[in-house]
């Protein structure tokens, strides 16, 4: 019975690794195999497996796909204005030494991408730049797989964690500060390892440790302070835009003028002609995220005069009324997607963009992402199916029965497997986020250490998206460099292997400090 439960998730696994076959196709298949032993094992009615996927679907819809399309709109409008390209010359202005743009473009820049929109920006985006000013192009790609492992488990502005709490029902807002407790020791590691890969041994610290430690501390304290008081919605958001405000200001109280570490900058003469860029041209190319920061900030639970109400703009319908089922609410106003969409508008108004430029951008955003949004459909779905079906509960049951107390140490490692497959910490909290709270339920943990071990699930798909071939490919495109994959995924099993083990310790030594 177990292997015929795991069914679906090992179908996902030979259709992705071994067969390459796409993502949709092998989601949609996954779904119908959860819709057959659902059915035909596990006593499930046909009525209820629709219900149960209906419920899938209004979940990925609303908020899931709603966040994804608005924060890769918001992007992709700063490319069509050429606010980017703004933003890349003030980023690479700071210093001429490597180490230090390789610390505010690849953790800095990359973290704000990352809780911005997420999918793959946070890594070609930054890898790009890196290697266009003139940055081996693999080492370009290797820091920025580095440093886009912490930020995941909050990306798009805290998708994963909320999609994690709403397959749970746990507080969204208890997984954030969990998870960020869990990451904290390799937050602080990052950008010393990032330092270290760059000059390719120890000797590369030299002059960077307080540079290496403030950017540790300015990434980690925010993103601690805001998952405690608001949750994940702008956690990484806050621990990145402090962190660049540090690096910048500390490149330009104390300069880092290390001759074994200085470069060129290859696009100088282009920089040359440009306009030079003006405290109003920077305000309104950073226009968007502003403003996606102060509405998500406005409408947060530090402000319930705004919050409150705008959350009461809700409708609860029930869609599954098999054990077990609730109803699920849609919450139209005070809801991240909303909220971005408002801001990329407002702000490419004032960048110059025209309504109907801004329109066809929304809809070849959408199109672009149909793919995903198929795949992200069709793996809701499934969960979906799989929980109500009590296929997770059995998955979780033989799985206790292999660990025993000793669970909680594998549940990062569980976690990083469902970012591999996917590509996405989103996809990760999906497929195994149920099963994460079955099984700390199933050796006595109360709700305090299931939302730890549920949390664990977050912290090992940041793990995960270090090694997934989704990662490395998107790393390889951004820096055109075809052929290179078996490096960087040598390089990156590398750094995952530590990492996941030092995960499976803080998660099971640190469930004794949240009973």
């Amino acid at each position: 019975m177990f292997f015929l439960a795991l069914s679906p998730i090992l179908w996902l696994i030979v259709a992705l690794t071994v067969l390459h076959m796409s993502a949709w196709k092998a989601c949609s298949m996954a779904l119908a195999i959860a819709w057959a032993v659902g059915i035909g094992l596990e006593g499930m009615t046909l009525p209820h497996a629709v219900e149960a996927t209906l419920e899938g679907v209004a979940l990925a819809c609303w908020p899931i796909l709603l966040v994804i399309v608005a924060a890769i709109f918001t992007y992709t409008l700063t490319l069509r204005t050429h606010a980017m390209d703004t933003i890349q010359r003030m980023l690479t202005s700071v210093s001429s030494d490597r180490r230090v743009l390789i610390l505010l473009i690849g953790w800095g820049f990359g973290g704000f991408l990352e809780g911005m929109a997420g999918f793959g920006t946070a890594i070609a985006i930054p890898a790009g730049m890196l290697a266009g000013l003139g940055i081996p192009p693999v080492l370009a790609a290797s820091v920025c797989l580095i440093a886009n492992s912490v930020p995941t488990a909050y990306g798009s502005i805290g998708i994963p964690l909320v999609t994690l709490g709403g397959l749970t029902s746990i507080s969204s807002s208890e997984l954030a500060i969990y998870t960020a407790l869990q990451l904290a020791p390799l937050t602080l590691l990052c950008p010393f390892l990032m330092t270290i890969v760059t000059g390719g041994s120890l000797k590369a610290l030299s002059g960077m440790t307080s540079l290496c430690a403030l950017s540790a501390l300015s990434f980690l304290l925010p993103e601690l302070a805001i998952s405690y008081f608001i949750g994940p919605d702008l956690a990484v958001v806050a621990g990145a835009i402090v962190t660049m405000g540090a690096i910048v200001a500390y490149a330009k109280k104390f300069p880092i003028n290390d001759p074994a570490y200085a470069m060129t900058k290859a696009d100088d003469a282009k920089d040359a002609e440009a306009a030079p860029i003006t405290l109003r041209s920077g305000l309104v190319a950073w226009l968007p995220f502003i403003l996606i920061f102060l509405l998500l900030l406005a409408t947060s639970k530090l402000l319930p005069v705004i919050h409150d109400p705008l959350t009461a703009i809700q409708s609860s319908i029930l869609i599954y009324d098999g054990p077990g089922g609730a109803p699920y609410t849609f919450t139209w106003v005070a809801t991240p997607g909303v909220l971005i969409l408002l801001a990329a508008f407002l702000g490419g108004h004032v960048q110059g963009a025209s309504l109907s430029m801004m329109t066809r951008t929304l809809g070849k955003t959408v199109y672009d992402l149909r793919y995903t949004m198929l795949t992200i459909i069709a793996v809701i779905a499934t969960a979906k199916v799989m929980g109500y079906a009590g296929m997770t509960h059995a998955i979780a049951e033989t799985a206790v029965a292999a660990t025993g107390t000793t669970y909680p140490a594998i549940a990062a490692f569980i976690g990083s497997i469902g970012t591999f497959i996917t590509g996405s910490a989103t996809s990760s909290c999906v497929l195994f986020g149920k099963l994460q709270t079955d099984s700390a339920l199933a050796i006595g943990a109360g709700p305090s250490v299931q939302a730890w071990v549920a949390a664990a699930n977050a912290t090992g798909a940041c793990a995960g998206k270090m090694i997934s071939p989704q990662s490395i490919a998107i790393a390889i495109g951004a820096i055109g460099a075809p052929g290179c994959d078996g490096r960087l995924l040598h390089f990156a099993a590398k750094v995952y292997v530590p990492f996941i083990i030092a995960m499976g310790l803080i998660v099971y030594f640190g469930q004794a400090l949240v009973k």
